[in-house]
């Protein structure tokens, strides 16, 4: 008896595989899904020559898994981001390739149980995870950050923002915040400082500067940083609207991921 193989399985695994999968660009990708990452910094934690890493982080690039931007601190450095809805497009695809029973979907939180027949049990209570997000003026990345995650988190989250150097509340954050059902025009700009003494789980510098001089905060949190462009400074460059529309959109993804982290980082801690 002769077998065949059917063309689906006798083409090569997609690119996306092949090119997560090199050892040093999978260890890359691990470093980037916890925070954005200058080159120098990978190179340190990937153990590999920065000419290498660079190499590695432009073959991502290429292949739309890695964004790159030069800081807003230090124009010399350069910022790594890994585009998460990107990756995870190609992972489901690649999935599906194999069979359609493995397309993946995101992960949704799972409801209370119980026993058939029964009424599902309460989950145990927790205190709500805190995230504190940080940037340069309180008046833009970091307020809209709060409100997402505040409206997407619900009762599950606490979030507080400040800055290193406040200012008034930009008009344009207000604007895109309420175009997504979110009210923020009466939200107070605040230093740092006043939240220099709570506790937190999650520190987040949205601002490349303020990276540079966060302080330590009591309980040693999860540092977190996300790269993200000043809106204000690109709508000045740009006379547009659309930098702040950009902001919010890259902050919703970016905190829709941070949920399922926290989800899951909670599952575990209730096994252990």
């Amino acid at each position: 008896m002769s077998y065949t193989t059917s063309p689906e399985v006798r083409a090569s695994a997609p690119g996306f595989l092949r090119l997560a999968g090199h050892p040093v660009r999978w260890q890359l990708l691990g470093e980037l899904a916890r925070s954005d990452r200058q080159v120098r910094e990978l190179a340190a934690l990937v153990g590999q020559r920065q000419s290498l890493t660079s190499y590695h982080l432009a073959q991502l690039r290429d292949g739309g898994l890695v964004t790159m931007r030069r800081s807003s601190a230090d124009g010399r450095d350069t910022y790594c981001s890994l585009n998460l809805a990107v990756y995870r497009e190609r992972l489901a695809e690649s999935g599906a390739a194999l069979h359609a029973g493995l397309r993946l979907v995101p992960a949704e939180p799972a409801p209370p149980t119980g026993t058939l027949g029964e009424p599902p049990r309460q989950a145990p209570a927790r205190s709500p995870v805190r995230v504190l997000f940080l940037c340069t003026g309180n008046s833009a990345r970091s307020q809209m950050a709060e409100a997402i995650l505040g409206r997407l988190g619900g009762s599950r989250v606490e979030a507080a923002s400040a800055g290193s150097r406040p200012k008034d509340l930009h008009p344009n954050a207000v604007r895109v915040m309420r175009e997504r059902g979110m009210d923020i025009s009466n939200a107070r700009s605040k230093h740092l400082s006043e939240f220099a003494d709570q506790r937190f789980d999650y520190v987040i510098s949205l601002c490349d500067r303020v990276r540079e001089v966060c302080p330590d905060f009591p309980g040693a949190p999860t540092m977190v940083h996300w790269s993200i462009a000043d809106p204000a400074v690109e709508a000045a460059d740009q006379d547009s609207y659309q930098p702040f529309v950009r902001t919010a959109d890259e902050l919703n993804t970016r905190i829709q991921f941070l949920l399922y982290a926290i989800e899951h980082a909670q599952t575990i801690s209730g096994r252990s």
